[in-house]
């Protein structure tokens, strides 16, 4: 971000010096501080003799908050207001920049950004604020007690200094080992409604760069064509009819015959000149199923003994409870292939410098695997690949695959040139609804037996589909015992105590290329879970809400307690009860990344001529919540794109071909689709938890409870609007 004159000459100072003071933590743990010239660790903020202040993000910026969440964090503890401090993202570099969730792997992801960092940034706030006093109090020749910052001032009794006075005399002083951090009561910024996003003004005025921004000197723009189906390889082209597109360039097959590079000198040109390239495929090894056969084999799947036990509980011993039930409720969900659909199509550019190194500009979400792919391409080591990271328009997961593969084709379309000319590769709308990664096509079947007083004497669920880890870098974090935890979360750890709970997986065959999805499996088993609790209160004859309450009822089990707590506010600030004639609401609640969310969905009409959703009333606990503002957005954004899903979305295969191509038929949510979004935060002393994601799970199924709520009928089967139910 570019500082404006006015508040560079505010922080400056009287100091001349040009010296900057980095303050971060060493890869083996523990601060450390230095001048530029000597900086070897992870700085995480710096602070220049000009007096101005930069928070080096570590995570990708692609609309979550991030960048304005970790700012906060430094601002907080130096003692800055919001606007006193700049960020800048951090260089590729997994051993100084790594998630700390993700090992030795620097990414962002599973809403762990303000989680892993949240000790890390404060930490560097802090030394960096007790450097400046000791440098000031060594000046003054008083105790560094006396001394505070406010507002970017350094303060004491006959004392007012802007802090970039100090800087030079802090970059010679060590870091402290535990610098204090603030007390909670202190907070001017953590938790401030005031606080407003940092990234919001360059957005606005076009000073901020997305990568699809990057127009280097002389640079190319390549296109893929790629096979009509994943697995398909290319075999040969003409393009002789492209020869007529001004502004072509050349044809080549890519080095893994997976695609066929289309060089112009613009994009228009590509895509022209792509749609004029006659291209013959090799499709024997490519995937030849529709979608009704993806969908039978899960189904058959349900209706077999599970590959794996996702949990220790006795299946055959649950089967027995419920079949001597005196209720039993039985329901079999399916949900389609999804994509992701960011409003930024994948892009990068990738140049050469004069010395050889090369040099990526990408919305990076997952630097080192692009970092560890670049290196074997170019045969490269570490510190001669550079990867920029620009501001990236929405991912939802998909700039985050384990592959790297937009990236990988960028660099495979390079190294077939001679290397002068700047390389940028652009998916357009169509590339990425029929050529890209989904959401893998689940099913769920779930058996619930109830006593004479509705009671769940047992609860039977078995879980098919595609695992989204098995085989990536990731795997030995989140599978065990053959169980891929991500296709069964949410359901495995649900927070209700339900007495005979066994739940099952089998991995299916593989359709497509899929990959992690906003929410991963909380996407999916939410709506299994909270469908059911609703049917489950149904039969029992007992109000929704009042039933997930029994099963939330552990007075030390802190979980339930937040669970309990976000239903009980969201369902009073939403009227629970009192819709008025005509509507009908439902509600759910759900936890995941560590955050609770609960939802009331307020809806009218009928099913036939159409259903319109008047309201969604939300609650939620994440911790403590560092920007209010931040958090209400991104509620807002994950009720969004969890209901505009499950309204209508889905991609469809016809004999392995993908049938969606763009927004017509792929439609996200519209502004008209919901007539408002109201989020409650709940006050918390925990640390941050996520919340990119914790918002889409629970969005379906509150919606779906309120449509039988209304007509009486649950949707198993998703998208809604293909099965059963119109929109208004």
């Amino acid at each position: 971000m570019t500082p404006n004159t006015s508040r560079r000459n505010f922080l400056k100072g009287a100091a001349a010096s040009t010296a900057v003071l980095f303050v971060g933590v060493n890869p083996s743990g523990g601060l450390a501080a230095a001048e530029a010239s000597q900086a070897q660790f992870n700085p995480f903020v710096k602070v220049g003799s000009d007096g101005v202040v930069t928070a080096i993000v570590k995570h990708y910026e692609a609309g979550q908050g991030i960048s304005t969440g970790l700012s906060t964090l430094i601002a907080e503890e130096i003692g800055l207001r919001l606007d006193q401090i700049e960020f800048e993202f951090a260089p590729s570099n997994p051993e100084l920049y790594a998630n700390l969730r993700f090992e030795i792997f620097q990414g962002t992801g599973s809403s762990t950004s303000l989680v892993n960092s949240w000790d890390q940034y404060r930490q560097a706030g802090a030394a960096a604020r007790e450097m400046l006093i000791a440098a000031a109090a060594a000046a003054w020749g008083i105790d560094a007690a006396e001394i505070t910052i406010d507002e970017g001032i350094v303060k004491a009794a006959g004392h007012s200094t802007p802090i970039g006075e100090f800087v030079a005399a802090a970059t010679m002083l060590p870091a402290p080992e535990n610098p204090r951090l603030k007390d909670p009561a202190d907070y001017k910024l953590i938790g401030s409604p005031a606080a407003r996003r940092l990234d919001s003004a360059g957005k606005g005025n076009g000073q901020a760069k997305f990568s699809m921004d990057v127009h280097l000197p002389n640079q190319m723009v390549v296109l893929i064509k790629r096979p009509p189906s994943r697995g398909g390889l290319a075999v040969s082209f003409d393009d002789s009819a492209a020869q007529d597109v001004k502004g072509y360039l050349h044809t080549a097959v890519l080095p893994n015959k997976a695609g066929i590079a289309v060089y112009a000198e613009n994009t228009w040109a590509a895509i022209q000149a792509r749609e004029a390239v006659e291209a013959e495929w090799d499709v024997s090894t490519a995937e030849t199923r529709s979608s009704d056969e993806v969908e039978a084999e899960i189904r058959a799947a349900l209706d077999a003994e599970p590959e794996f036990r996702a949990n220790s509980t006795d299946p055959d011993a649950v089967a027995a409870d419920i079949n001597g039930a005196e209720k039993t409720i039985e329901k079999t969900f399916y949900f389609p292939l999804l994509a992701h659909a960011p409003m930024e199509p994948l892009n990068c550019t990738i140049e050469q410098t004069e010395d050889g190194d090369i040099v990526l500009h990408d919305g990076a979400q997952m630097p080192t695997a692009t970092h560890l792919a670049y290196q074997e391409i170019f045969g490269l080591p570490q510190e001669k690949i550079h990867i920029k990271s620009m501001f990236a328009g929405g991912s939802f997961g998909r700039r985050a695959t384990p592959t790297a593969d937009y990236q990988v084709e960028a660099a495979m379309a390079f190294i077939m040139t001679d290397r002068t000319r700047p390389v940028k590769l652009v998916w357009t709308r169509e590339d990425d609804i029929q050529g890209g990664y989904y959401r893998p096509a689940f099913g769920h079947k779930v058996r619930v037996g109830l006593d004479a007083n509705g009671g769940i004497v047992g609860w039977q669920h078995q879980i098919a589909g595609q695992s989204v880890m098995k085989g990536t870098p990731f795997e030995h974090l989140v599978v065990h015992n053959g169980v891929d935890h991500t296709s069964v979360e949410g359901a495995v750890d649900t927070a209700y105590s339900i007495p005979g709970f066994a739940l099952g997986l089998t991995d299916t065959q593989k359709a497509t290329s899929v990959l992690w999805w906003r929410s991963i499996g909380h996407a999916h088993t939410a709506y299994v879970m909270e469908t059911m609790m609703d049917l489950a209160a149904k039969a029992a004859g007992t109000d929704p809400l009042e039933y997930r309450l029994k099963y939330l009822a552990g007075a030390d089990n802190k979980n339930q307690q937040r669970k309990s707590a976000v239903l009980k506010l969201a369902a009073e600030k939403a009227g629970w009860g009192t819709a008025p004639a005509g509507h009908a609401q439902g509600i759910s609640a759900h936890m995941s990344f560590g955050t609770f969310v609960a939802l009331v969905a307020e809806v009218s009409g009928n099913p036939e001529d159409g259903v319109k959703i008047e309201k969604i009333t939300c609650a939620v606990d994440c911790g403590i919540a560092v920007n209010p503002d931040i958090v209400d957005a991104q509620i807002q954004s994950g009720v969004g794109y969890g209901i505009g899903h499950i309204m209508r979305d889905q991609i469809t295969l016809s004999s392995g071909e993908v049938d969606q191509f763009n927004f017509p038929d792929y439609e996200p949510l519209r502004i008209g689709d919901i007539g408002a979004i109201d989020v409650h935060i709940i006050p918390s002393a925990e640390a941050p938890s996520g919340i990119g994601e914790p918002g889409t799970p629970p969005a379906g199924p509150a919606l779906a409870n309120a449509i039988a709520a209304l007509a009486g009928t649950m949707v198993s089967k998703l998208p809604m609007a293909e099965n059963g139910v119109t929109f208004a």
